[in-house]
C-alpha cells in the first residue's frame, strides 16, 4: 500500500509518506530551483555538490540552500544531452579538497566529453587541471556518458557514450566512444590497462552505447555501470578489465522506429548484462545502499529513472538480483540521480527546469 501526505514544515516539505515491503519511508523536498541538476556528490559535512546540465556547479547547505554558480570550470556545450554532466568528491576530500567534474567542452572537429578537477576552496573551483578528454571530439549532441566514479586503489573510472551516429565505433578500440576509461588522478592511462600500447590507451572495457549511471560495489570493489539501450534494451554491467559488452552487435532493443539492428542477442567473447529492461527505463544515476536507517536495504541497488518517473530498487543476494520494486511512484519526478548522504539517508535529484532535491528517510 502507498499513502501520500502533504504538509510544510520549517525549509522543507513533506510530499510523501509511502509503505512497501514492510518498509516505511517519507519523502521531503529538502531544495528546489535548479536547472536539470545531473548529478549530486556529498562531502564529509552533510553538505553537497551538485552539477546543472545548463547552470553550473551548486553546493547545497546540508539545510538545502543553494549557492550561485561556483566559479572555476572552463565552459561547458550546453547543446542536447551534453552539459555540465557527472561529479565525484575525491575519496580523500577531507585533506585535498578536490572534485572531479565531467562536462562537454569544445576543441577541434566539435565537442566531447572531459574530465576536470579542482580544489574546492572559499566558494570556488580552485587550481583546475584537465584531467581526461574524449577523443576524437565530433559534432553531435548525443550520448555523452559522463559519470565518474573512483575505485578502492584511488583511480578515476569515466564512462562515455557512443555519441549515437558513431554507434559501429564502439567495438573499436582506438577511440573513446561507447567505453568507459581508466585514469589516475592525473590523467595518465593506468599502466596495466588492456589497450596500454593502443590509440587510446585509458579504454578499461568497450562495447556500451551510452553509461549513465556507474558505482562501486561496497563489497567487491568492482565497478558496476548500467547503461541506455535503443528502444528496449538498458543494461546493468559488472565491469571486467578488457571485455567487450557488446554494442552495437548483440542487443536487446531495437532502433526507436521498431527496425533491428541485430538479430543477436550474444555473441561468443561478448558480455552478458546482468540483467537488462524491456521497455526501458530509461535509467539514470545509482548507488548502493550501504546505511543503517533502512537496514533492510543493506547492500541493494537503486537506480533512476527518466522515463517512468520512479527509484527502481533491486533487491540484491551478491551480485543477483532477486526482486525488483518501484519507490517514488505517484510524485511525478524525472529522476536523474541518486545518492546516499553521510546521514545514512537516500537523495534523488530530479530533472527538469525547477529540479528538486528529495530526500528519502525513515517515516515516523
Amino acid at each position: 500500500m502507498k499513502s501520500f501526505l502533504l504538509s510544510a514544515f520549517s525549509a522543507s516539505m513533506l510530499l510523501s509518506t509511502q509503505v512497501m515491503a514492510d518498509t516505511k519511508f517519507e519523502v521531503t523536498e529538502i531544495a528546489s530551483g535548479l536547472k536539470h541538476p545531473w548529478g549530486i556528490a556529498f562531502l564529509p559535512d552533510g553538505s553537497a555538490l551538485i552539477t546543472e546540465r545548463a547552470g553550473g556547479l551548486i553546493h547545497m547547505k546540508a539545510n538545502g540552500d543553494l549557492s550561485d554558480p561556483i566559479p572555476g570550470l572552463p565552459d561547458a556545450v550546453v547543446e542536447g544531452q551534453g552539459g555540465i554532466l557527472g561529479l565525484a568528491v575525491h575519496p580523500d576530500f577531507e585533506s585535498n579538497s578536490e572534485v572531479y567534474v565531467c562536462l562537454s567542452v569544445a576543441g577541434e572537429g566539435g565537442h566531447s566529453s572531459e574530465v576536470h578537477k579542482g580544489v574546492l576552496k572559499d566558494g570556488a573551483l580552485t587550481s583546475v587541471t584537465r584531467v581526461f578528454q574524449a577523443l576524437p571530439k565530433v559534432d553531435t549532441a548525443f550520448h555523452f556518458g559522463c559519470r565518474v566514479t573512483f575505485d578502492r586503489t584511488g583511480d578515476v573510472f569515466i564512462s562515455l557514450g557512443d555519441r549515437g551516429s558513431f554507434k559501429e565505433k564502439a567495438q573499436e578500440t582506438d577511440a573513446h566512444f561507447g567505453k568507459v576509461v581508466r585514469v589516475t588522478q592525473d590523467g595518465k592511462p593506468v599502466a596495466d590497462n588492456p589497450f596500454i600500447d593502443g590509440k587510446a590507451p585509458e579504454i578499461y572495457t568497450y562495447g556500451h552505447r551510452n553509461v549513465q549511471g556507474m558505482t562501486m560495489h561496497p563489497q567487491t570493489g568492482a565497478i558496476w555501470t548500467h547503461e541506455h539501450g535503443p528502444k528496449g534494451g538498458d543494461e546493468i554491467n559488472i565491469l571486467n578489465k578488457g571485455d567487450n559488452y557488446g554494442w552495437p552487435s548483440i542487443t536487446y532493443g531495437v532502433n526507436y522506429n521498431g527496425s533491428i539492428i541485430t538479430d543477436k542477442t550474444e555473441m561468443d567473447g561478448m558480455r552478458q548484462p546482468l540483467i537488462y529492461w524491456d521497455p526501458s527505463i530509461a535509467p539514470s544515476g545509482m548507488t548502493f545502499y550501504t546505511g543503517d536507517v533502512f537496514p533492510q536495504w543493506q547492500g541493494d541497488l537503486f537506480i533512476g529513472s527518466l522515463k517512468f518517473r520512479y527509484l527502481k530498487h533491486l533487491e540484491m543476494d551478491g551480485d543477483t538480483v532477486v526482486a525488483q520494486n518501484n519507490l517514488l511512484e505517484g510524485l511525478d519526478h524525472r529522476i536523474r540521480d541518486v545518492a546516499q548522504g553521510p546521514d545514512g539517508n537516500l537523495y534523488v535529484i530530479t530533472d527538469a527546469p525547477d529540479g528538486k532535491v528529495l530526500k528519502i528517510h525513515a517515516g515516523k
